[in-house]
């Protein structure tokens, strides 16, 4: 079975940076993104507080496959900006990651090398305050069962070491579990054979536990 790639680089939090170049000012906001929703909220934000700026180019990058992304010249000729902010997400080797650069401009034309360049800086310097961190990609699993199976279900749950998300105890026993979708196979079957108290060898992810119902919700 060929390896899932479900491990990616990120940054945790928003990051800062700028550059200057003949009297124009570059400020870049990088931000962590995980939906392409969010862009606009970020513009809103930037625009708001930076009124009197010229332009808002900006680059993201958002999952694995490469193909969900965009760039955005904001005026600047086309290429001189979204272009350059998006190869500094990809040389730093990111995703799920939107960077903002807002241009003061100075009185003086920068030209179409000088702009690439600024754009190019200003995004750089943004991703080298960041603190890069590395993210997994996981399925969700709810489990359901009823309080006399609580113990049981908690402890297997424990011995393998899996990811709660969150416990609901009301009229029955609810938990959401976290799995790595590069060992989501393997850890679901698991996961059956300890509840039943049997080996690997006798159940499949297919075999039903008639006292804990494992359902994949996200």
């Amino acid at each position: 079975m060929a390896n899932i790639l479900d491990t990616y680089h990120t940054i945790d939090e928003p990051a800062y940076g700028e550059y200057k170049e003949k009297g124009s000012k570059f400020l870049a906001f990088a931000y962590p993104m995980d939906e392409e929703e969010s862009m606009q909220e970020y513009l809103n934000i930037a625009r708001a507080e930076h009124h009197k700026a010229r332009h808002f180019c900006y680059a993201y990058q958002i999952g694995l496959s490469g193909d969900r992304y965009r760039i955005n010249d904001d005026g600047e000729p086309s290429g001189t900006a979204g272009k350059p902010i998006l190869g500094q997400i990809l040389s730093f080797g990111l995703t799920n990651v939107a960077i903002i650069v807002i241009r003061y401009f100075g009185g003086t034309k920068l030209g179409v090398s000088g702009l690439i360049q600024a754009y190019r800086e200003a995004a750089k310097a943004a991703l080298e305050t960041a603190h890069i961190v590395e993210k997994y990609i996981s399925s969700v699993y709810r489990l359901q069962f009823n309080y006399d199976q609580m113990g049981h279900v908690l402890n297997v749950l424990k011995d393998l070491n899996t990811d709660i998300l969150n416990k609901s105890f009301d009229t029955s026993c609810e938990v959401t579990i976290s799995v790595r979708q590069s060992v989501e196979t393997h850890t679901l079957h698991q996961l059956i054979a300890r509840l039943l108290n049997k080996s690997m060898e006798e159940v499949s992810t297919e075999t039903c536990v008639d006292f804990c119902t494992i359902e994949k919700i996200g």
